[in-house]
């Protein structure tokens, strides 16, 4: 089609605004899909998608409207998927901003916004759910003009759940988003926004062809990764697949590719052709990092390969994660996985336990550490059970996050003594009519657990976050080891600030002593820096009453008997080993 008739868009929002129920509406109106096969969510394919209600993968679609081509991506609205919106953003020329009327502007909707006006979008604002009694239209609409420097007039206002203002949605996407603006002559560059492997046909890429074009069979290269392949099939997607000759520049589409892993094929990189090679890759392409890491291991041993099998196929699909074998004297054998965020270690534990039928026990998510040698050796540990000894080290740098923080007024303070309470720094204070917009820096490991729990309670649910990665600075840094019966758990030990230790060990000893059963004997919980105790807790033995079968006499044969038991003990001590149950390695996942 001529790139004069085509408008690529994307939809931004913060989760639970209503970015899928617009798309399901939108396919609807175009004609897309027809009436008998539509459901809501449509463009979420995954069974996990439907049941938390967000976007987890993004999706492109094409439809038809008053002789133009509409290229729609569903982007993902979770903090943890930022860098895949910001390489859908890339692709497109436009953004539709979705804000809840009820809501109003939330954090990742000011995220999101940032990301599209360094992308050089025509941002178009909708209000959304016009239709719920809670809807504060005049409220919300004063949030955007202040946000956006709009109008009021330029605000559409939708009910995406009824269809009522959509179709005024999609005349201002032909007539406010510019065409796209690919020279058809030059050599081809496509953008990889997404990718992902099938199970019959290999790795598919979801691109936009910026320049030149890309036809069937055609010889293409990865310009970043430097892997090949063959150009098998390509499309546009309506929302299925739908074959065509060939992707001419300012479309998007799919290429079914010979790659056998998405490794080959990263989100943000440049795809050419050999007959026309480029010299020059797309800008803005980055390798993601993880920077959450938790252990994984099998309840049974026996396990251990099919758990290895399964992280391995889905590393298949999913570029951002990183996995290497760990093992445990405790656990046994298992996988020490890398994460984008929280919320990707979650999916990925469903997806493990519900697709290839696991029983898993997950260690405490950690972060990782870049640890400076006496030697100038630099190592990058990713567990703390990998810390060298403390002698060897110069200097420990822990990850700092920028944080964003919107609430209501009148939780300011328990938000900013939240932020304090972690080790974090607030940095500003702005409003945004009746809210607050609190900018803060913290230690990302702090944030790692139970941060977001605690804010929405802080904020009785009214309050949304949102970071990302700054940098790494030399804290004053221990790693606390836990003992059980004397012995050491290096599955259970923890990095922390110095400051913070004393509070950590007893809290976690407490939690302990909690979940491990009790034994025939005494057994010591006791939390450690280095060689020094810091912390401890008894789990007393169970009472057996060993006198009941004696009855009158002499009271020696009474004390005969207990001094026997009390030998017993202390050989139970000596010898005896504790059975850890798998919640004790969660502990600090588990709320108070």
């Amino acid at each position: 089609m001529n790139q004069a008739h085509i408008r690529n868009f994307c939809i931004i929002a913060h989760i639970d605004h209503g970015k899928s129920t617009l798309a399901d509406r939108m396919l609807e109106l175009t004609g897309t899909v027809q009436k008998r096969d539509m459901k809501s969510q449509l463009l979420d394919s995954m069974d996990l998608e439907r049941e938390k209600g967000i976007t987890i993968k993004l999706a492109p679609v094409r439809m038809a409207y008053k002789e133009h081509e509409l290229n729609l991506i569903d982007t993902p609205g979770h903090v943890d998927f930022s860098y895949e919106v910001s390489r859908s953003l890339q692709a497109c020329e436009g953004a539709i901003l979705v804000v809840d009327a009820s809501q109003g502007i939330q954090a990742q909707t000011l995220a999101n916004v940032y990301l599209a006006l360094a992308a050089d979008l025509k941002i178009i604002p909708v209000l959304n759910k016009i239709d719920l009694p809670a809807a504060d239209i005049p409220r919300v609409s004063a949030e955007i003009i202040n946000l956006l420097g709009c109008t009021e007039d330029d605000i559409i206002k939708i009910s995406a759940k009824t269809g009522e203002g959509v179709t005024d949605v999609l005349d201002a996407v032909v007539e406010k988003v510019s065409a796209p603006r690919g020279n058809i002559e030059a050599p081809t560059r496509a953008l990889i926004f997404d990718s992902y492997f099938d199970d019959y046909r290999g790795v598919i890429l979801y691109v936009r062809v910026v320049d030149g074009e890309i036809k069937k069979a055609d010889l293409i290269d990865m310009m970043a990764t430097g892997a090949n392949g063959i150009a098998l099939e390509v499309g546009s997607l309506n929302p299925a697949m739908s074959p065509s000759p060939i992707l001419k520049s300012g479309e998007i589409g799919y290429i079914v590719t010979n790659l056998r892993t998405t490794r080959d094929a990263r989100v943000g990189d440049t795809v050419t052709i050999r007959r026309r090679q480029a010299s020059e890759m797309l800008p803005g392409y980055k390798l993601v990092k993880p920077f959450v890491y938790a252990g994984f291991f099998p309840v049974s041993n026996d396990d251990y390969q099919a758990l290895k099998d399964a992280v391995e196929k889905l590393s298949l699909s999913d570029s951002a994660l990183q996995f290497e074998p760990e093992t445990s004297p405790v656990l046994g054998f298992g996988v020490r996985i890398g994460f984008l965020g929280l919320l990707h270690l979650d999916i990925i534990r469903e997806r493990l336990e519900r697709e290839y039928n696991l029983d898993l026990v997950i260690t405490n998510p950690s972060t990782d550490y870049h640890v400076k040698l006496n030697s100038g050796e630099d190592l990058d540990i990713k567990s703390a059970s990998n810390l060298p000894d403390v002698t060897r080290i110069k200097e420990i740098r822990e990850p700092w996050i920028k944080g964003e923080i919107i609430v209501p007024a009148n939780y300011i303070g328990g938000v900013i003594q939240l932020i304090i309470q972690k080790r974090g720094l607030q940095t500003n204070l702005s409003y945004i009519d009746e809210r607050a917009l609190i900018s803060f820096e913290a230690p990302l490991a702090n944030l790692l657990t139970d941060f977001y729990d605690q804010l929405k309670s802080i904020t009785s649910g009214y309050g949304s976050f949102n970071y990302e990665l700054d940098n790494y600075r030399v804290e004053d840094l221990v790693r606390i080891d836990f003992y059980v019966a004397g012995a050491m758990v290096d599955a259970l030990s923890i990095m922390a600030h110095r400051s913070e230790s004393q509070s950590l060990g007893r809290e976690v000893t407490k939690k302990l002593k909690d979940v491990i059963p009790r034994q025939n004997f005494q057994v010591a919980l006791q939390a450690g820096i280095g060689g020094k105790f810091i912390a401890r807790e008894d789990l007393s033995a169970y009472r057996k009453d060993v006198t009941t079968g004696l009855y009158g006499g002499d009271v020696s044969r009474k004390k005969k008997v207990l001094a026997k038991q009390a030998k017993g003990k202390k050989r139970m001590k000596r010898f005896g080993k504790v059975d850890i149950p798998s919640e004790a390695f969660m502990v600090m996942l588990k709320r108070d």
